[in-house]
This record gives C-alpha cells, structure tokens and sequence, in this order.
C-alpha cells in the first residue's frame, strides 16, 4: 500500500498517511489537528542509479577492446 506525504494547511504539519486504491475518494484527516484541509506533497525517489547513465554504452573502437561513444575520433588517435 504507498505512502503518501500531505502538509496540512491549518496546523502546517507533514503526515505520512497509507492510502490503498480503493481509498482515493475517503476524506483524509491531520492526525495532529483532524483538519481536513490537507495538500500532497510530491516526495522524493526512494531508490537511485549507481555510476553514470550513461557508463557502459558506446562501441567498441580501433579494435583495442576500449568502448568509445565517438569511434572516429578515437581511432585517429
């Protein structure tokens, strides 16, 4: 079930609050001050890529086995 950030705008507080599928349309609630006037925060990713996006790709080159993302200018070296 994910779970959503919402600052309420009457206490000014963060919750985090489980919401299923089926629930979208229940009328959501501060748990500090039972307001009802909440906004959804957009939250981070919680997951990253390691190295770059790129690493890895290109071609092979000059057939020293070196990948190479331009092989022209490679080779004229």
């Amino acid at each position: 079930m994910p779970i959503y950030e919402y600052r309420c705008r009457s206490c000014g507080k963060v919750s985090e609050i489980f919401q299923g599928v089926g629930e979208k349309d229940d009328p959501l609630q501060c748990k500090y001050c039972t307001s009802q006037d909440l906004e959804k925060l957009l939250s981070p990713a919680s997951f990253s890529f390691k190295g770059g996006l790129n690493e890895g790709t290109g071609t092979r080159c000059c057939e020293n086995g070196v990948s190479c993302d331009s092989p022209k200018r490679c080779c004229e070296n």
